[in-house]
């Protein structure tokens, strides 16, 4: 049994907000009696990117020729918008049905590169929010700072939302990870009546993402969602991050 606790009272995120901080407050007025050690905080990247200043201002963007093109092929975009996501993409992929999908430089395979206004700030409606630049390690920052201030062994799981081939709708996934075990990899152990396993491969963060979504809404203003309960995937040391979960491209069916 683990629970997931989404945390109330956290503020609109301001750029150099010590989020720790607010985080450790939070989930001290939550009913957990605080942080524990082996609970896992899955906190959507927004709030990450807030706190970081990764957000741009669509005053302040000047598009491009391909940015101009581009916004006309998607129904009259606005090409403001669409220079963002060329900025925060490595390689287009596809350029259709009102989407871009992209290769950002943290090499996800996502829409948009990851670029998108919703819940941005309410006083700025012109503003676009970013993936974090190097979310791995604002994962790692974020695991340290709430150490610091509660002293509890915890693992940090930023998240967004992906599509996901052949499926419709989005599901919670693991952009960033520190202090939590990737995945569970179970090839060559057998099943409950002895065959062996030769594909089952556990993508363990992104479970633990998707499952703390479910406790918070998507307009309810709740970034930060606790689990408890699951210390049997925390670790000691940061681990390998979210490259674990990446696909290289030599084994990706859909490039």
């Amino acid at each position: 049994m683990f629970s997931a606790v989404a945390l109330d009272g956290l503020p609109e995120i301001a750029a150099g907000e010590d989020l720790g901080a607010l985080i450790a407050a939070a989930a001290g007025g939550a009913g957990l009696g605080g942080l524990a050690d082996g609970d896992v905080l899955v906190i959507a990247h927004k709030a990450i990117s807030k706190a970081e200043g990764r957000v741009r201002r669509l005053a302040e963007v000047v598009p491009t020729e391909r940015a101009v093109a581009l916004a006309a092929e998607q129904g009259g975009k606005d090409p403001r918008h669409v220079q963002v996501v060329l900025d925060e993409t490595r390689q287009l992929l596809r350029a259709e049905r009102n989407v871009l999908i992209c290769i950002t430089h943290h090499g996800f395979v996502c829409a948009n590169a990851g670029v998108d206004a919703s819940n941005a700030p309410a006083d700025e409606p012109e503003t676009l929010i970013l993936l974090p630049a190097d979310p791995d390690a604002s994962a790692r920052a974020l695991r340290a700072r709430l150490r610091e201030l509660t002293g509890a062994q915890i693992g940090v799981i930023v998240t967004d939302s992906f599509g996901r081939a052949w499926r419709h709708g989005q599901v919670d996934v693991a952009i960033g990870i520190a202090g939590v075990a990737p995945s569970d990899d179970w090839r060559g152990r057998s099943d409950s009546v002895g065959r062996e396993l030769r594909a089952t491969w556990i993508a363990t963060a992104d479970e633990l993402a998707a499952a703390a979504d479910l406790a918070r809404g998507k307009d309810s203003r709740q970034p930060a969602v606790v689990l408890r309960g699951l210390a049997t995937h925390v670790t000691a040391d940061d681990g390998p991050g979210v490259g674990a979960l990446l696909r290289p491209a030599a084994e990706d069916m859909f490039r």
